[in-house]
């Protein structure tokens, strides 16, 4: 049996690399194996970078979520107990977006989460 060399799949591999590499800077997108390193590198921290936006906008409608209730009277964990026990179930996404464009709706969950603190 005739033996068959790797040459196609090696070369297929390393064009595939190469293309992610496209637009990196010198020898990153030339040589195989720097870009190697450097696509291993760039694919790991896009991956975190996701990971790290989510936070980032969870801290932001947080920072939001207290403004607007320190404008009502209470603090970000006394506003956010008070709708826990009101039943209040509405994410954070949805609380900042309210203190945004919303202010008298915002205005009403807040006297709701008073009401049930006091």
């Amino acid at each position: 049996m005739a033996r068959i060399k790797g040459g196609l799949n090696a070369k297929k591999k390393h064009n595939r690399v190469l293309k992610l590499a496209k637009g990196y800077r010198g020898a990153r997108s030339k040589q195989y194996r720097v870009a190697k390193q450097a696509v291993m590198r760039a694919l790991a921290t896009s991956y975190a970078g996701r990971k790290e936006r989510k936070r980032q906008f969870r801290q932001l409608w947080i920072t939001r979520i207290n403004a607007a209730a320190r404008l009502n009277g209470l603090s970000y964990s006394k506003f956010m107990y008070g709708l826990k026990l009101a039943g209040v179930d509405m994410n954070r996404k949805m609380l900042a977006e309210l203190a945004v464009n919303d202010a008298a709706g915002f205005k009403t969950l807040a006297e709701l989460a008073k009401s049930k603190l006091a």
